[in-house]
């Protein structure tokens, strides 16, 4: 579930994110676009403009130097010229006025020029187009012989009242900013770190060009398509976009004075441009993915209590197998019934069945104590009679009752021998088990235990032997380490081959323990039931064991028996089992930490 929530709001996340960006790039370009598309405007608006009032100012001025039906004299003419420049200072035209006839010859001018006047303008384009039309025109730039500037030419006709052309005024206008040029956008274009261009598109020309940082000083030819994005934007028939160069690509946008064939060029570095976009959207993204982060936590937290129960039941679901495998007493662990609806609900559930199973043992385990109990008491008055007619107490018994009564008997003592078991695997179970521990030494223990066990190792025809049994002194409870010893010597009679031999080792290890080993020259534990040797009931469910008799009972009560003396217990394989028990020589010491007298 956390996973599939760390999952999801990163999935949201990154598309939130991406949804974000986009829009944010689309925004960032829309309004650099609007940008560079009012600046360019802006720039034809403003060009237009001066050469309104330029034209103006030539039809003025025009009207001031005919009578109406002819051109005044030359010294009239200039007279005119000199009184009209000492009125408004020619401040359109600072470069000077020409007055031409109606032939395009020079008549007289505002600003000296050596051998100007005289000079035929006739045979030039833009002064023929004037004479022909009558209207005012342009000429193409040319750089001036006086200044060294590129500059062009505005011819105003000067017409009589019947519209025929007496003559032309020739203005001149020097390509520079605040005389031709958009002063206002230029200088927002080096303010801002914009390329801003100018070009004549019928001259092929730079009018403007912003690499130069000021004003031009000669004419410069556009370079050859694919040289320069920017310029073939201009031709490109759009009035904004991105150029296709990359990864140096610009946003651009343009504007075209059809009056000049000028087109207008405002552009900005793409990646500049998107800037300030990328870094708030690293900014948000930022933010986004810590919020993120908190949510998951949170999220990875509230999952986590939600399902901590669960783990929990679990938990004790494995506790109680494992003490159901190990036959110890059961430990009741209930539940909290709290948290999520149905969590709490599946521990209200689990509560119930803990108890019904906690009921239930104990109900099986006082029956079997109860069943067992009832049974041991006539089966010992049982066995008692059988063993005092086997003895010949009642008088002598033909052949076939002797054979008949031995019988009964070893059956009956068999089921005294289970019936056993069960009291005391049921006591071990409760833990209500008790030890009497006395000074017992080993040799003497392992030498009755022979002796006790020598009647079933000869039905068996096993040999019993002793192995560097040493003489030592061991605080345990006799009782029941005789029992351990007893149940390890009987199985290992049983599954010793006839003529076998088992033996017994009883040796210090250290100077707190002693080992007390088990060796039979059986085909040994098999892996598949060695996992499961010491579990109650195992011989009834694994194998071939299942062939001998008992209740499998024996060794799950031998490992209670000898964990409950302080002890370990296991085995290993080397041609035949060796059950080996680990005890410690003082068992008092190490339960109460103090040394026996």
């Amino acid at each position: 579930m956390a996973l599939i929530i760390l999952v999801t709001t990163l999935v949201i996340i990154l598309a939130v994110l991406s949804t974000g960006y986009h829009m944010l790039v689309k925004g960032a370009e829309r309004q650099l676009r609007n940008q560079q598309s009012i600046i360019t405007a802006r720039a034809a608006e403003q060009v237009a403009q001066l050469l309104a009032l330029r034209a103006n100012t030539l039809a003025h001025i025009g009207v001031q130097l005919s009578s109406g039906q002819q051109l005044h004299p030359v010294p009239t003419l200039k007279q005119e010229l000199a009184r009209q420049r000492q009125i408004n200072g020619f401040s359109m035209f600072p470069d000077g006025i020409i007055v031409l006839d109606n032939k395009g010859i020079a008549r007289a001018e505002s600003v000296y020029v050596p051998q100007r006047i005289g000079t035929d303008y006739g045979q030039r384009a833009h002064v023929q187009q004037a004479l022909q039309t009558g209207q005012v025109t342009m000429s193409q730039p040319v750089i001036g012989l006086r200044t060294g500037q590129p500059l062009m030419n505005m011819v105003q006709p000067i017409l009589s009242d019947e519209g025929e052309v007496l003559g032309l005024l020739m203005g001149i206008i020097t390509l520079r900013d605040g005389s031709l040029l958009p002063e206002q956008s230029v200088r927002q274009a080096r303010r801002e770190g914009i390329s801003f261009k100018i070009i004549d598109t019928h001259n092929q020309l730079y009018i403007y060009d912003g690499a130069h940082q000021g004003v031009m000083t000669q004419l410069e030819s556009l370079p050859t398509p694919l040289a320069d994005p920017l310029v073939d934007a201009a031709f490109s028939g759009f009035s904004n976009g991105i150029t296709d160069s990359q990864p140096n690509a610009w946003l651009y946008a343009n504007a075209r004075l059809d009056a000049l064939n000028w087109v207008f060029i405002s552009a900005v570095p793409y990646s500049h441009a998107l800037a300030p976009a990328k870094a708030f959207f690293i900014r948000f993204a930022g933010i986004s993915l810590g919020l993120g982060a908190i949510l998951s936590a949170l999220a990875f937290w509230l999952v986590w209590l939600a399902i901590r129960p669960l783990d929990r039941m679990t938990q004790q679901i494995r506790t109680m197998s494992h003490q159901v495998q190990a036959s110890r007493p059961q430990e009741t662990v209930r539940l909290s019934e709290q948290g999520v609806t149905e969590v709490a609900s599946l521990a209200q559930a689990f509560n119930q069945l803990t108890d019904e199973r906690q009921a239930l043992s104990e109900l099986k385990d006082d029956f079997i104590a109860v069943i067992s109990h009832e049974l041991r008491t006539p089966l010992t008055s049982i066995n008692g009679a059988l063993k005092l007619t086997h003895l010949g107490h009642g008088g002598p018994l033909p052949k076939k009752a002797a054979e008949l009564t031995a019988l009964a008997l070893r059956n009956g003592e068999r089921l005294q021998l289970l019936i056993n078991d069960l009291l005391d695997f049921n006591k071990l179970s409760k833990g209500k088990m008790s030890l009497t521990p006395v000074r017992i030494d080993i040799a003497e223990l392992v030498a009755q235990t022979i002796n006790s066990n020598q009647p079933m190792a000869m039905q068996h025809q096993v040999q019993l032997c002793q192995d560097n049994v040493e003489s030592l002194l061991i605080y345990q409870d006799p009782l029941r380490l005789r029992q351990v010893l007893d149940n390890l010597v009987s199985n290992a009679i049983k599954y010793s081959p006839a003529h076998g031999q088992v033996n017994i080792k009883a040796t210090k290890t250290n100077d707190h323990q002693v080992r007390i080993t088990v060796s039979d020259q059986g085909a040994g534990i098999s892996n598949e039931f060695a996992p499961f040797i010491f579990e109650r009931f195992a011989q009834a469910e694994h194998g071939n064991m299942r062939a001998q008799q008992g209740t499998g009972l024996g060794l799950t009560i031998c490992k209670n028996l000898v964990s409950l003396m302080q002890g370990e217990i296991g085995f290993y394989n080397a041609e035949g089992a060796h059950f080996w028990v680990d005890l410690p020589l003082n068992m008092a010491a190490q339960l109460n930490q103090e040394t026996l007298p």
